[in-house]
């Protein structure tokens, strides 16, 4: 299976995501905040087959490294998490690097589906935000 490199400053949903990625026979490192991921990247030279963050966190948000792990190491495919609308825009024009924006909170299945779609190269499915409104009505 992958190897996922997990960024993700609340203790419990880390946890939470870390346990469902395991089961699912991913080996997942986990760290709690960008710079501990950055850090991870490099002490690891890059050996992660998917970056798994939150975009807001302390020390360095998702933005900054998805950022930074896309122009060190490409080949690592991005998938970003947030349960903030604000942060979700802040990640509109990074379609080019990332995979695909998870809002939070989210089903145990969608993180999976999410997850194995990201590792199997498959194109992200782009619903604005205008439209997921339009569907939550």
């Amino acid at each position: 299976m992958a190897r996922i490199l997990l960024a993700e400053d609340d203790q419990s949903v880390r946890a939470f995501v870390a346990q469902a990625l395991a089961m699912d026979g991913h080996e997942v490192v986990e760290t709690e905040d960008g710079g501990l991921a950055a850090e991870a990247l490099i002490e690891q030279e890059g050996r992660f087959d998917l970056l798994l963050s939150d975009i807001k966190m302390p020390v360095m948000d998702g933005i900054a490294l998805a950022l930074t792990t896309a122009d060190q190491y490409p080949e690592i495919t991005i998938l970003l998490m947030t349960g903030f609308a604000d942060q979700r825009e802040r990640a509109h024009g990074l379609e080019a690097l990332v995979h695909d924006v998870i809002p939070k909170p989210f089903e145990l299945a969608v993180l999976r589906d999410k997850v194995a779609e990201a590792l199997d190269g498959r194109p992200a499915e782009v619903v604005s935000l205008a439209d997921r409104a339009a569907n939550d009505e």
